[in-house]
């Protein structure tokens, strides 16, 4: 398997509305950390997310997470 390309070394904080979102798991797009279709082509795919109700999220841009598409705290450790 490949690696993710590293948007960045820090996690997205951000409050996000109720809804569906589509998180960046390769790393290329340009909206990071949301999916823009850049990793079409590859062998990544978006992981899909879910809010019911507005929330304050930390979203990984490291894209070595455990907890996908939160950051854990794994960008400590690139």
């Amino acid at each position: 398997m490949s690696e993710p390309v590293i948007a960045d070394r820090k996690p997205s904080v951000t409050t996000l509305e109720s809804g569906t979102y589509y998180w960046c798991a390769c790393g290329q797009s340009g909206s990071q950390p949301f999916c823009d279709g850049s990793h079409s082509g590859t062998e990544f795919a978006p992981q899909e997310f879910a809010l019911e109700e507005t929330a304050k999220v930390a979203l990984c841009n490291c894209k070595h997470t455990d907890n996908a598409p939160y950051c854990d705290g794994s960008h400590a450790k690139l």
